[in-house]
């Protein structure tokens, strides 16, 4: 079972000591010292999993952070709904990390809000930043806050929060931070739903109506050899046969920048949509190549 530690000072004794002796007794051809991190807010499923196996394929010491986060959640958002699993995410852990760092809010922020943050820029006022009002500088604040505390040589994130992965890849090469961004291909549900800590949100007909939303993308992806309004034609197309669906945006960014491609594009794209199901909100997207 992993060590859980609620306190920076005890985890960074941890690492520190993991370093020292990874460095006098480790093979040769090992890694030496490595640190590997997978931020999380707990509730973990077998995406989380997934990020966590990862990690450990990769070698090192793994990390797996448990924090819900009360600076990315805005005023009408679901921090105190959000489910809080420590003990089953603990368990679920074993075999797969070394440490599970939960700390306390007051702990991560003992003045309260931090008065000073990190800012996600332009790239983080769009799309999932327009629908959630300063959500990206919250993730940014709280994950170098992480990076500062652990120091990990490589962090492990999930391709599902796509515009998380790029504000959190931006934000790396900015500040020159010394640490390598590992991406893992989102995990579904046989029916083809992205997995999501809210997925135990949606019962009977919302969980139907919920897999449109990949269906839409898998619908969006055939059509790219026909160009982007072709895409977004397809996609809305099952999209608007689900009424249950309220769908927020739907759009093919440029992966490189995460602006909306012109209809004239041709090239690496992403097909992003977040809509509500019932009370719930989710996001997905798929990768695809418009020519």
């Amino acid at each position: 079972m992993p060590v859980v530690v609620t306190t920076i000072a005890e985890l960074r004794e941890r690492i520190a000591a993991e370093r020292r002796a990874a460095l006098q007794d480790g093979p040769a051809d090992a890694p030496v010292g490595r640190v590997v991190l997978v931020p999380t807010m707990g509730a973990l499923h077998d995406g989380h999993l997934r990020l966590v196996s990862q990690a450990r394929d990769l070698g090192g010491f793994v990390v797996v952070s448990v924090f819900v986060n009360p600076l990315q959640f805005g005023p009408a958002e679901d921090l105190d709904r959000y489910p809080r699993t420590l003990d089953h995410d603990v368990a679920a852990l074993e075999g797969l990390a070394d440490v599970v760092f939960a700390p306390s809010a007051s702990e991560m922020y003992p003045n309260g809000e931090p008065a000073t943050r990190i800012t996600a820029g332009e790239a983080g006022t769009r799309f999932e930043g327009a629908s959630r009002p300063g959500h990206f500088d919250g993730v940014l604040t709280v994950v170098a806050k992480l990076f500062n505390i652990v120091q990990p040589d490589v962090a492990v994130f999930g391709q599902k929060d796509a515009q998380q992965v790029h504000v959190i890849g931006r934000m790396v090469d900015d500040l020159d931070l010394p640490i390598t961004i590992a991406v893992v291909e989102t995990v579904r549900e046989a029916d083809g739903l992205a997995l999501s800590s809210r997925n135990r949100y949606l019962e009977g007909d919302d969980r139907r109506a919920a897999v449109v939303l990949s269906q839409a993308l898998a619908a969006g992806a055939a059509a790219a050899g026909d160009g982007v309004e072709a895409v977004l034609a397809a996609a809305w197309e099952r999209i608007d046969d689900e009424p249950a669906v309220r769908l927020d945006y739907l759009v093919i960014v440029d992966p490189a920048s995460f602006r909306e491609v012109a209809p004239g594009y041709r090239g690496p794209a992403l097909l992003l949509v977040a809509a509500r199901v019932g009370s719930t909100r989710l996001i997905d997207n798929e990768r695809l190549t418009i020519a």
